[in-house]
This record gives structure tokens, C-alpha cells and sequence, in this order.
């Protein structure tokens, strides 16, 4: 064959395949049929096969087409993580619907919002969860038709309410004859969770979450595979459940799904019993599971590898797991707009000589950009900072699963610039590329004119031996504008003062550095997320008297 170039461009001769989800889910019911999904459930764990789960989304969207729903219409589910809902995660988007997953721990007038804003047609909801709608039903306007997941009998407090399994049930025939959709067409939706004025829409494309699923599985990020038992710990409401349930789906991995009000002590049984080899989580649930280890014995030998994200994860953390457990813990860094896969902490093979202090250092780092992702660090007037581990700056992302605009918001125009997405966090990026997070634009503190980052403060001082969790805000200053406040939770069974928590900071940063004034509480409030939540902290401690 010869190739003949027109007007000068030569072009590849390639197949026209889009990327789309479909790929994924005929892919696992043709070859992975006889693998598991588990889920942990108050009646009884359930169990299942890809073949099951198969047939179910293929009548699944045969209900969506009972309900009426249209291509490109918004379908919400507030649910916890089990396999109904899993099969919402692809019965939807094949389909040609949005799949719009709800935030069940947001408040009710954000949860009214985003439903609106939305214009969510069909919620499908599990039955302990219907409170949280009933609260709110007069005010959506734009819902069409509930639909009940778990449990059987009418539901009162939605009127009309349809039951999932008599759905299911209800429509004849398996296969059914998925559109051929374009690959840049809405898939998925999340909201951010509002931590200034209202929660913004993000909109992900089918190809957006076909190339994010793939980068899962390089071997420089996690190497999720089919010889994986993969547990989804993050809220399958949570930025796609950081994309995992559509990644496992498409390897082929068993997948292990902890259900309603999973604690630390449910997850180290499911990885005992399941063999569970692979979860991630924000690190408040890894300082809750390590808790429980010392407390209870757990077989978690099958754990080859632990993903963290949501907030920096104190180094110390990072050292307990791999010497007390032989598990590593590998950082992510991202947000919602990034679905969330944006940079991972893995040391490069000319590292592994280094010292055991320096490859502590350097995974405590959050790491370098995902291939197919492009990353810089400006500074204010936009020139990118030098990449000396020093130079602070905010981090710039773009790439194939990055989000170019909010869906139907004004505040668009701020967040975006030159084809970049400025996130609003503050980092360095040393010599080897490795990015450091040092704050948020709206955390750092600003100190007579320096700034100090909270998120340091805060993993050195999880570092004492007797601390549980600590978080740093800005107080006012008359004189210096802003001061450090230390937060602080001693573990059961300690006291600690104010003084031991300086003396332990003193050896490891500056005298200006040090927190003005440490208070000491029962619980760290936490978002909707998990993350520390530091508006709550910083109204609660408005104009705090420093000692």
C-alpha cells in the first residue's frame, strides 16, 4: 500500500473506534465472567459474577428506556458503595445518560442545588438513604421519578416510587443494542464539595474516563490488573471513586465493595477474608485502619500496594505501613476537575540506591505528572517557578481527562488560563521533577509577609508518637497579619501540652515557623470527603487570643 499525503499532511490510517465505556463492559463479560463482586451488606455479604453483573447493566438500560430516559439526561444515584450501584456506573453511560453521582454527606440545600442545577431526571436511591431526598423532595423540580435500591415495599416518603429489582425484573431480553456514541459525549458528573459558595459541576467525557482507567494500570502509577482484588473504599460518590470502579471493570479484577458505614475494623476484615490486594483512601481512613492493627490482629499479607489522596499523608504514616505491615502506601495527587489521577509518587529506578531517609523524603512527596498529563508551577505574574524544591508557586494541570470549563458556571473564567487549569494549590517541584504540596491558596499562611505552609506544620506534628491528627490555620495577627494554630488530637489513653508539641517542631523548622498557640480537641471535623475541614476550624477559632 502506498501512502499519499493530501496537502502536505500525512495522515494515520486508522480504525474508527471510539473510546467509550461499551469497550470496557463487553470486555469484562466476554472474559472475565466467572470473576467476583463482592459486597458487604447488614443481611449477609453479597456475591456475584461478571456474568451477573453483565446481564443486569444490559437490563438495566432496557429500564432506563421504560423510564423514558433521554440521551444526555442526567441520572442521579445516592447511593453507598455496593454492585447495584456499580451497575449504575456503566448501565447509565452506555446508555447515552450522564450518571450524576450524589454526595449523601453533603447538606441538604447543597444537595438541593446540585440536583437542580443538574436537572437530574431519575434518582435511583438506596431505601436508608431516602430521608435525605424526603427532606428536599419540594424542592426539585426537575426529577421525573425515583427509584428505590435495597429493601422491598412502598416508600412512603417518595410517593410513586419504583422498586430497582421489580424494575429489573419487569423488561425481557439480555443483550441489549448499545448506540454507537461519540467518545467526546458526556459519561459522568460530580460536584466539588463546596468549600466556598456553591458546589461546581464537573462534567467527565467517555473518553476522558477511558484514557484515566488506562493510566491506572501503568506500572509507574498503581498496576491495577486482573490479578488484582481490588477494594473501593472511596465513596463511589467522591470524583468517580478516584475512577477505580470503571478501572477494576476493565481488568477484569475482583472487586470488593464494603457497602454502608464501612469502618476501619469492616475494612481489615474484608481484607483478610477477600484477600484484598489493592485500595486506596484519604488518610484519615489509613490512620483509622492502622489503629485498629495495633489493636486487633488482621492477616493483610495480600495487600501489595495501598493509594493515598485528599491531603498530604504525613511521612510518618508512610513508614509505619511499610515497616510495621510491609505494605507500601503510594501517594496521588488530584482534584475532581482531574478524575482524579493527576501526579504519583513512585521513586525512579536511578533512586534506588538512596538512603532510607531519602526515599522517605521523596515518597512523602506527592510525586511526578501521569503520563498524559501536562504539569506546571507559576508563580504570580504566570512565569514558572525554578525547579529547585524551594520555589513556591500555584500548580497548573492540563491533559486528555482534565476538565476545560465548570458545567453551566460563571466561575469558569477565573479557573481556567491559557488552556491550563489553575487548581488553587501551592507546591514546589524539586530537580527530579517530584511536586511537593505545600498548601492551598486559600490555607497558606501569610506570616509578616513569608509564607507558612500549613500542610508541613501539620505532618510533622502527626509525626509525634502520641498524635493521632492535626491540622494548622491562619488566627489574625495585629503585627505579623496571620499566625500559625495548631490543632491537635492526642491518641486514646495521652495527654500532650502545648509545649511538647513545640519542642518536638523546634529541631525541624524555623523559630518563625512554630504555631503561636496549640489547642487540643476530640476529633478533627472532617468535609464531606474526609478531608480536614478547615473553614469549621477557622470560624470556630475566629479571633482566638494567642499565648
Amino acid at each position: 500500500m502506498t501512502l499519499q499525503a493530501e496537502e502536505g499532511t500525512l495522515t494515520g490510517l486508522m480504525m474508527d473506534t471510539p473510546l467509550t465505556l461499551h469497550h470496557f463492559l463487553e470486555r469484562a463479560g466476554r472474559l472475565f465472567g466467572g470473576k467476583e463482586i463482592v459486597t458487604r451488606s447488614p443481611g449477609g455479604t453479597h456475591r456475584y459474577r461478571y456474568a451477573d453483573y453483565y446481564r443486569r447493566v444490559h437490563r438495566l438500560a432496557r429500564v432506563l428506556e421504560k423510564l423514558g430516559v433521554q440521551p444526555g439526561e442526567r441520572v442521579g444515584t445516592l447511593a453507598w458503595n455496593h454492585y447495584r450501584h456499580l451497575e449504575l456506573y456503566f448501565g447509565v453511560p452506555c446508555y447515552g445518560a450522564v450518571l450524576h453521582t450524589l454526595n449523601l454527606r453533603l447538606s441538604a440545600d447543597d444537595l438541593a442545588y446540585i440536583i437542580n442545577h443538574a436537572e437530574d431526571r431519575v434518582i435511583f436511591v438506596d431505601r436508608s438513604l431516602v430521608p435525605l431526598l424526603h427532606s428536599i423532595r419540594d424542592r426539585l423540580t426537575c426529577v421525573r421519578q425515583f427509584v428505590v435500591m435495597g429493601g422491598a415495599g412502598p416508600v412512603p416518603e417518595l410517593p410513586g416510587a419504583l422498586e430497582y429489582e421489580e424494575l429489573l425484573a419487569s423488561v425481557s431480553g439480555d443483550a441489549y443494542p448499545w448506540p454507537r456514541l461519540d467518545e467526546n459525549a458526556a459519561a459522568g458528573m460530580c460536584y466539588t464539595s463546596g468549600t466556598t459558595g456553591n458546589p461546581k459541576g464537573v462534567v467527565y467525557s467517555h473518553r476522558a474516563l477511558y484514557l484515566h482507567s488506562v493510566a491506572f494500570t501503568m506500572a509507574d502509577t498503581f498496576a491495577v490488573s486482573e490479578r488484582d482484588v481490588l477494594m473501593q473504599v472511596v465513596p463511589m460518590f467522591h470524583a468517580n471513586g478516584w475512577g477505580k470502579p470503571f478501572t477494576g471493570i476493565m481488568c477484569g479484577a475482583k472487586i470488593v465493595l464494603p457497602g454502608e458505614h464501612p469502618q476501619a475494623r469492616d475494612l481489615a476484615q474484608l481484607i483478610q477474608d477477600e484477600r484484598v490486594t489493592f485500595f486506596g483512601g484519604v488518610p484519615t481512613v489509613w490512620i483509622s485502619l492502622h489503629a485498629v492493627l495495633q489493636e486487633e490482629k488482621f492477616d493483610t499479607s495480600s495487600l501489595r500496594l495501598g493509594a493515598t489522596a485528599g491531603s498530604a499523608i504525613p511521612r510518618s504514616l508512610i513508614e509505619i505501613y511499610e515497616k510495621e505491615h510491609g505494605i507500601e502506601l503510594r501517594q496521588l495527587w488530584g482534584m475532581t476537575e482531574t478524575a482524579p489521577l493527576g501526579t504519583v509518587s513512585i521513586l525512579k529506578s536511578g533512586m534506588s540506591g538512596c538512603s532510607e531517609q531519602e526515599r522517605f523524603t521523596t515518597c512523602a512527596k506527592q510525586g511526578m505528572a501521569v503520563a498524559g498529563l501536562d504539569l506546571r508551577v507559576v508563580d504570580e505574574q504566570g512565569r514558572e517557578v525554578p525547579w529547585d524544591g524551594v520555589s513556591m508557586g500555584e500548580v497548573q494541570v492540563r491533559g486528555p481527562w482534565v476538565i476545560s470549563a465548570y458545567y453551566n458556571d460563571p466561575r469558569s473564567a477565573g479557573a481556567f488560563q491559557d488552556g491550563w487549569f489553575r487548581t488553587g494549590d501551592v507546591a514546589t517541584l524539586d530537580s527530579e521533577g517530584y511536586m511537593q504540596l505545600v498548601d492551598r491558596t486559600k490555607d497558606v499562611i501569610k506570616s509578616g509577609g513569608e509564607w507558612i505552609s500549613s500542610v508541613d506544620l501539620e505532618n510533622a506534628i502527626m509525626g509525634h508518637p502520641q498524635v493521632l491528627e492535626a491540622a494548622v490555620i491562619a488566627v489574625d495577627h495585629p503585627k505579623w497579619q496571620e499566625r500559625p494554630l495548631a490543632a491537635v488530637v492526642p491518641k486514646p489513653g495521652h495527654t500532650l501540652t502545648k509545649d511538647e508539641i513545640t519542642a518536638y517542631l523546634e529541631p525541624r523548622f524555623a523559630k518563625w515557623w512554630l504555631p503561636d498557640d496549640v489547642v487540643f480537641l476530640d476529633a478533627i471535623p472532617k468535609t464531606s470527603v474526609g478531608k480536614f475541614d478547615k473553614k469549621v476550624l477557622r470560624a470556630r477559632f475566629k479571633g482566638h487570643e494567642l499565648k
